[in-house]
C-alpha cells in the first residue's frame, strides 16, 4: 500500500475514460462497485456502460447532449454516468432533490435531451412521474430513460439498454483532457444553482494531487453515502477509486449501524462525512461491536476533533468547492493541523490568496476573503459572461466568499474557515443562495416581505429560517403551511425554511442597507437561549 507521500507509481489518466480503461486492464475481475445489494467488477462496470453508450447513440442520441440525473447512490449510477461519457454526452449533475423550480433554471442553461430517472429512489416523490412533466413542459428534452423501474412507451428501458449489443461506433468517441466531462452546479448567491463546466483534465488533476495527498494506494476501500452525482463524491470517492482501481461501496442512505457494518465486511479503510453523517457517526454508540481495523481515517467539513475522540482514527476536517480548490490536512499532520484547519491545498499549483476588503492581501493569522488560481480553477459559469463580474482579482484569482485565516503549522501554510462574506447557506453540504426563496415567500397573500438566513444546526450544519413581515390583517403561515405553499411552486425540500420568525422591520446597516448577519445573529442567539432553558 502507498505511503503518505509517496509519488503516484501509475501515469495519470488525461481523461474519465482512460482511467477506467487502465483500471479494467489492470484490475479487470476485481471489484468496482457494491452498494443496493449488487456487486460489480470493473470488467462489468465497462461491458454495461459500454453496452449503454450503444443504445443511447442507438435512440438516437448524439455527442454533445446533455443529460439531467436524478439517481441515488447506486452502482447503476456510475453504469449511467459512464454510459453516457462514452456516447460523448455531458452529464448534467442534478439531485434527485431538485424539483421543477431548479430543473427548469438548469434545463433553461444545459439545454438537455436526456432525462435519467431512478424509480425506486428512496422517497415519496415520484421521480419517473416528476421526468415525465418535465419532458412536456421542457422543450429540449426528447427521451427519459427510466432506472429500475418500468418505462413507458417511448422512454428508454435502461435494463434493456445495458443488456444491447456493443456497437464499434463507440471507439469514435474520444474526448481529451479539454473537453468538458460534466456540468457541475454551484450553490449560486441567487439560489438558482450556476452551471460549472468541469474538464477531463481538471478531474483527473484533482485525483492524482488527493491520492497523494492522502497517501491512497491499490488496496485502499472507499465508501460514500452521500449523493453520488455531486462534486464531492466525484473527487474525494467516484474518480480516485476509479483511476486506482479501488473498490468503492456505495450506501444509497446513511445509517450508522450499517456504515460501521460495511467497514468491517468490506474492509473499508478511507470514507468522508459530511452534515447529518458526521453526526450520526457520533450519535451511534456501538462501535465497539464491529471490527474497523481496516479503517485508516475519515474525512470530515467540521468536527474532526470529536469524529476521532469517537471513532479512534485521524480525521482531517477538508474544504472544497465546485469553482475548484481543495484542501485538506495531510492524515500523518499535526492534531492542530487535522483539527483546527482545514489543511492544505491539495495541489501544490495552486495558489491562495487571502485579501481584505481593499483587495490587500492580509498578514499571516489574520482573517481574509479567500481567493485562488491554479490548475484547479474553472474557466468560466454556464450562462452569460456577466455571471463572472466581480469573481476574479486583476491577476486572476477567483473570489470565493469564504472567509479564511492561515497558520503556520510544521513549516507550512495551513487554512481554518473562519465564516462567509456571501449569503449563501450550507445544509448538511447542499449549498444554495436566498434570492429566489424569498422571491417565492413573497408571493404568498399573507407576507409582505422576506428575508432567509442561515440559523445554526447541530445535525446540518446549517439550515434555513425565514423573517417574515406580515401583510397588513394576515396572519403568517407556519412552517409546515410555507413549506407547502413552496413545494407547490417546485422548490427543493432541502431548501425550504425550517422555522419562521415574525418580525416588524428588518435590521439595517449606518448606510441603511438590509443587515443580514444581524439576523443570523438573532436566530443564532436565540437558539442558544432556547438551549439554555432545556439544559
Amino acid at each position: 500500500m502507498a505511503r503518505i507521500g509517496q509519488e503516484p507509481r501509475q501515469r495519470v489518466p488525461r481523461t474519465a475514460l482512460e482511467a477506467l480503461a487502465s483500471s479494467v486492464e489492470r484490475n479487470s475481475d476485481k471489484t468496482a462497485l457494491v452498494g443496493s445489494g449488487a456487486r460489480m467488477t470493473f470488467r462489468e462496470l465497462q461491458s454495461r456502460s459500454d453496452n449503454l453508450a450503444s443504445g443511447l447513440l442507438a435512440a438516437g442520441l448524439r455527442p454533445g447532449d446533455t443529460a439531467l440525473f436524478q439517481m441515488g447512490t447506486i452502482p447503476d449510477t456510475v453504469v449511467a454516468l459512464f454510459g453516457c461519457l462514452k456516447a460523448g454526452i455531458v452529464p448534467v449533475c442534478t439531485l434527485p432533490q431538485h424539483r421543477g423550480h431548479e430543473i427548469r433554471a438548469i434545463s433553461a442553461i444545459t439545454k438537455p435531451r436526456l432525462h435519467i430517472v431512478q424509480a425506486d429512489y428512496p422517497s415519496s416523490f415520484d421521480l419517473v412521474g416528476f421526468a415525465r412533466e418535465m419532458r412536456e413542459e421542457i422543450a429540449t428534452l426528447s427521451h427519459t430513460m427510466v432506472v429500475h423501474g418500468t418505462a413507458a412507451e417511448g422512454e428508454l428501458d435502461f435494463a434493456r439498454m445495458v443488456e444491447m449489443p456493443r456497437d464499434a461506433a463507440i471507439d469514435a468517441i474520444r474526448p481529451g483532457p479539454h473537453d468538458v466531462l460534466m456540468l457541475q452546479l454551484s450553490g449560486g448567491s441567487t439560489g438558482l444553482p450556476k452551471v460549472i463546466p468541469r474538464l477531463h483534465g481538471e478531474y483527473m488533476s484533482y485525483v492524482a494531487s488527493w491520492e497523494h495527498l492522502l497517501g491512497l494506494g491499490p488496496d485502499d476501500v472507499h465508501l460514500w453515502s452521500l449523493p453520488l452525482i455531486h462534486n464531492a463524491a466525484m473527487i474525494y470517492h467516484l474518480f480516485p477509486a476509479i483511476s486506482g482501481g479501488r473498490k468503492l461501496v456505495l450506501m444509497q442512505r446513511f445509517d450508522a449501524r450499517e456504515f460501521f457494518t460495511l467497514i468491517e465486511t468490506e474492509r473499508v479503510t478511507y470514507s468522508g462525512s459530511i452534515g447529518p453523517v458526521a453526526s450520526g457517526i457520533l450519535a451511534y454508540d456501538r462501535i465497539a461491536d464491529h471490527d474497523i481495523s481496516s479503517l485508516r481515517f475519515l474525512t470530515t467539513l467540521s468536527g474532526a476533533d470529536r469524529i476521532e475522540a469517537h471513532v479512534g482514527v485521524p480525521v482531517m476536517n477538508a474544504y472544497g468547492i465546485t469553482e475548484g480548490l481543495l484542501t485538506c490536512a495531510r492524515p500523518t499532520a499535526s492534531l492542530h493541523a487535522r483539527h483546527m484547519t482545514v489543511g492544505i491545498p491539495a495541489s501544490p499549483l495552486d495558489e491562495i490568496r487571502l485579501l481584505d476588503p481593499s483587495g490587500n492581501e492580509v498578514p499571516l493569522g489574520e482573517s481574509g476573503e479567500l481567493c485562488f488560481r491554479g490548475p484547479s480553477l474553472f474557466a468560466a459559469y454556464m450562462g452569460g459572461a456577466e455571471q463572472m463580474d466581480g469573481k476574479l482579482t486583476p491577476d486572476g484569482f477567483f473570489r470565493t466568499g469564504d472567509l479564511m485565516r492561515a497558520h503556520l503549522i510544521d513549516g507550512e501554510r495551513h487554512y481554518s474557515f473562519e465564516g462567509r462574506l456571501k449569503d449563501n447557506i450550507d445544509r448538511g453540504g447542499e449549498k444554495f443562495g436566498t434570492e429566489d426563496i424569498e422571491a417565492l415567500i413573497n408571493q404568498h397573500p399573507a407576507v409582505a416581505d422576506s428575508k432567509v438566513v442561515a440559523m445554526p444546526d447541530p445535525q446540518y450544519g446549517e439550515k434555513a429560517c425565514a423573517y417574515l413581515i406580515a401583510a397588513p390583517g394576515a396572519a403568517l403561515p407556519d412552517v409546515r403551511e410555507l413549506g407547502a405553499f413552496l413545494s407547490a411552486r417546485g422548490l427543493a425540500n432541502f431548501k425550504r425554511p425550517e422555522r419562521i420568525e415574525a418580525i416588524d422591520a428588518f435590521p439595517t446597516t449606518r448606510v441603511g442597507k438590509l443587515d443580514r448577519q444581524a439576523l443570523r445573529d438573532l436566530i443564532a442567539a436565540k437558539l442558544r437561549d432556547e438551549l439554555g432553558h432545556l439544559s
